[in-house]
């Protein structure tokens, strides 16, 4: 049977953070990934929460590097450059649907995010 745990605001704070903390990644080389991994790290064995919203935060996150290494050779002849962009926006929209998702304590499930991490 499946048990219901309620969530305490810090948890869903501290998911929230996880989520949000991959905008650094626009500001800063690699801060897309190391953003979420601090959070990550530093709360997932307090919280069963955070430790899944930190997992799906960094394998999007790692999932969207690889799509972006894989379509930038792909600029050159032109189809890369839309590919690129979707990536961009995907990137944005998804972390702001996950965030509110975490803070609400509900779960969300980021799309072609490869499960890197289990």
């Amino acid at each position: 049977m499946n048990e219901i745990r309620v969530l305490s605001d810090s948890e869903k704070n501290w998911a929230m953070f996880c989520h949000l903390t991959a905008f650094a990644g626009f500001f800063f080389p690699f801060g897309g990934i190391i953003g979420p991994l601090i959070c990550w790290l530093s709360k997932k064995d307090e919280s069963q929460w955070v430790d899944q919203n930190g997992k799906a935060s960094l394998n999007f996150q790692l999932s969207l590097l690889l799509y972006i290494v894989l379509a930038i050779p792909l600029c050159f002849i032109i189809i890369g450059i839309p590919i690129v962009m979707f990536i961009g926006l995907l990137k944005v929209v998804c972390i702001i649907v996950g965030s509110i998702k975490a803070a609400k304590g509900e779960e969300f499930k980021y799309p072609l995010a490869i499960p890197f991490i289990q």
